[in-house]
């Protein structure tokens, strides 16, 4: 429960803050122009029987606009007058037009209230990571420097790959860490560098793989090899039971040989799903009792294989540790000086929107529509605990995507009213009003369909039926 809350507490965080600016780049540029903001509000507050929906609101002496929290965090809203958008508010729209209204100022001044929004948030987005390098640097572990190589899969290996390949680079450049950029950049290449027992060598690829398929396929596609050593043993647990100690080497489990943790987890991965067809008590019980295969320094310096017999928790865990990435190698921090961090934190940015963008095309197949996630799915890449370097970083990500989202060209969302007002500028002939409600409904419908299939999504992982 204490993860859920401090997961949901930096959700709500970041949400709110994104909200809040998106709104005020709206705000602000509404108010530059003399436009006149009735609502400005943090959360939806749709009515409910004789309750107005507001949590809280306030307007100050001499003002046009109400401030307030709505009930419902699905976002929140910036009513300016005279337009159409998700308020629905179409009586304003009969009355006679006036001077301090949106449909009363010229195209160029709506197209930027329109953006303002969007406007915020990347340069929010470029803004965080430039202090996140200012402030942090850049920690990461080169992928060269992994001496030990990676471990792939059967359809890598079909490609040419093998265990133990240290990757260094593409004809795109040099590989800089393991991340998703590193599976974006092998799904693009055409040629892979890599050392392969010392000598360097080049893999050519087909260029175009298929980057989803890449990510969700288990084992996965590529991953650094950990070495199946004992570093720690929890207390209580069944590898303390038959006393493995740090230095133990893993060699086989069930009769399956391992070399590496990696191989080690693949293993109880298949124990999962024998354990996931187990129909009774006694079944679950065979599949949690297992034999390792141990290889550990005896007397004398001299490495000797026990065979032991062992029964997993039930959620299939032996109980111990093994080095993590940064227990294996030295992380590099690159530091930057504030004026330095400026241009980087754009750089750095600019390279994860291209990223977004560039897998957005895996949305509209059928394995993309599944990966799609809702509040839940986004909750849950915030940390386990208060981390407020990840904090920023995750909120400097949502920023982004908020900014990207509403661009789109979709009527209801910010893409949708540049798209109709851009037209007007090229044309110079308003759509009719009954055009802007009508399209305003479509989208709104559109955005409703999406929201229910994400977070049904989540319920789905949730449940285990995806």
């Amino acid at each position: 429960m204490d993860i859920f809350l401090i997961r949901l507490l930096q959700f709500m965080l970041a949400i709110g803050l994104l909200v809040l600016l998106h709104e005020g780049g709206h705000f602000f540029f509404a108010k530059l122009f003399g436009v006149r903001v009735d609502k400005f509000y943090l959360f939806f507050d749709p009515s409910i029987w004789k309750w107005d929906g507001s949590i809280f609101k306030f307007k100050p002496k001499n003002s046009d606009t109400q401030y307030g929290i709505g009930w419902l965090p699905l976002g929140g809203y910036c009513k300016i007058a005279g337009m159409i958008d998700e308020s629905f508010d179409t009586e304003q729209m009969k009355q006679p037009e006036q001077p301090w209204e949106f449909r009363a100022k010229p195209a160029w001044q709506r197209l930027l209230i329109m953006i303002g929004g969007v406007l915020v948030n990347f340069l929010l987005a470029l803004f965080i990571y430039s202090m996140i390098l200012f402030y942090w640097g850049d920690t990461y572990i080169p992928l060269k420097d992994m001496t030990l190589g990676m471990k792939f899969n059967a359809e890598a290996k079909a490609l040419g790959f093998k265990d133990g390949d240290i990757l260094i680079g593409s004809e795109n450049g040099e590989f800089k860490d393991f991340s998703a950029d590193l599976f974006r950049d092998i799904s693009k290449a055409k040629r892979v560098d890599l050392i392969r027992d010392g000598k360097q060598i080049s893999l050519q690829l087909p260029g175009d793989i298929n980057l989803l398929g890449m990510l969700k396929s288990v084992p996965s596609f590529v991953r650094p090899l950990i070495p199946a050593e004992v570093d720690s043993v929890m207390a209580d647990s069944p590898a303390a039971a038959i006393g493995l100690q740090k230095g133990d080497k893993l060699v086989a489990i069930n009769g399956n040989t391992v070399d590496s943790y990696n191989e080690f987890t693949d293993q109880l991965g298949i124990l999962e799903d024998m354990m996931t067809a187990a129909k009774t008590q006694s079944d679950s019980l065979k599949v949690r009792t297992t034999s390792i295969v141990v290889s550990r320094m005896a007397e004398g310096g001299i490495w000797k294989e026990d065979t032991l017999a062992v029964t997993l928790t039930p959620d299939l865990k032996l109980g111990f540790f093994v080095k993590s990435l940064a227990g294996l190698y030295e992380p590099y921090t690159r530091e930057y000086g504030f004026f330095e961090s400026i241009p980087a934190g754009i750089k750095y940015g600019w390279n994860v929107l291209a990223g977004y963008v560039g897998d957005m095309k895996y949305v509209f197949t059928a394995d993309g529509a599944k990966s799609l996630g809702g509040f839940g799915a986004i909750g849950s890449l915030f940390p386990p605990m208060w981390d407020w370097y990840l904090f920023w970083k995750m909120t400097a990500f949502l920023s982004i995507i908020l900014a990207f989202m509403n661009i789109l060209p979709i009527p209801a969302l910010d893409g949708g009213h540049v798209l109709f007002l851009i037209y007007e500028m090229i044309t110079r002939r308003k759509p009719s009003e009954t055009f802007m409600i009508r399209a305003e409904y479509v989208g709104f419908g559109i955005l409703i369909l999406l929201m229910v299939v994400a977070n049904l999504n989540d319920i789905l992982r949730w449940l285990g039926y995806m």
